[in-house]
């Protein structure tokens, strides 16, 4: 027989672990807005008539933390997720993701796949671009404006959806719980 922790115990890791993915969402969209003031702009190009130079941006380092932040929120958000739904099955045999979740769990899975990319290739363009080195072919490329910003949305919708399809998964499980109780508990009285 596997033991089980204690019902509080693992409500408080979960809510922690909630916490923790949340800040973590909260940080990558806060460092989001702040590369989008710090990226290079047009006035920081500078053109010798045949090459072109930009240097580096503080939105690079910006970027690459906004970077590693939402990828930690993902791991931290799939993991209760994941747990979740583990304990679900392994106390309850019938115990499944709610449509819902699912749908929000794609929503997730799918604008952080977005972010990532986009976020690299942005904060990949904020680098130095050296005289004929550039950032692609030997050109020099510019982050247009509002691109952080539209990363920033994409990364609280990863977030919340995530947190949204892990609530009920969690809500769910502990409703089959409660079920499982009161079936236990007529079961007994019947004999």
């Amino acid at each position: 027989m596997v033991e089980t922790p204690p019902k509080c115990k693992l409500t408080f890791t979960l809510i922690f672990c909630i916490v923790i993915s949340h800040s973590l969402g909260l940080v990558s969209f806060t460092l989001c807005i702040a590369s989008e003031t710090k990226r290079n702009k047009k006035g920081d190009l500078r053109w010798n008539g045949k090459l072109c130079h930009l240097p580096s941006s503080p939105a690079f380092g910006l970027g690459v933390a906004s970077l590693v932040c939402l990828v930690l929120s993902q791991i931290v958000g799939n993991s209760i997720l994941f747990r979740t739904y583990c304990s679900g099955g392994k106390r309850n045999a019938k115990f499944e993701i709610p449509f819902v979740a699912r749908i929000l769990l794609l929503i997730s899975w799918l604008s952080f796949g977005i972010a990532v990319i986009l976020l690299i290739v942005a904060t990949s363009m904020s680098r130095r671009q050296a005289y004929g080195e550039g950032w692609l072919n030997g050109e020099c490329y510019l982050v247009k404006g509002g691109i952080y910003v539209g990363l920033a949305i994409l990364i609280i919708v990863s977030v919340e959806s995530l947190m949204g399809s892990a609530l009920l998964t969690m809500k769910t499980n502990d409703e089959a719980d409660q079920g499982n109780k009161i079936h236990a508990q007529t079961e007994r009285s019947d004999t």
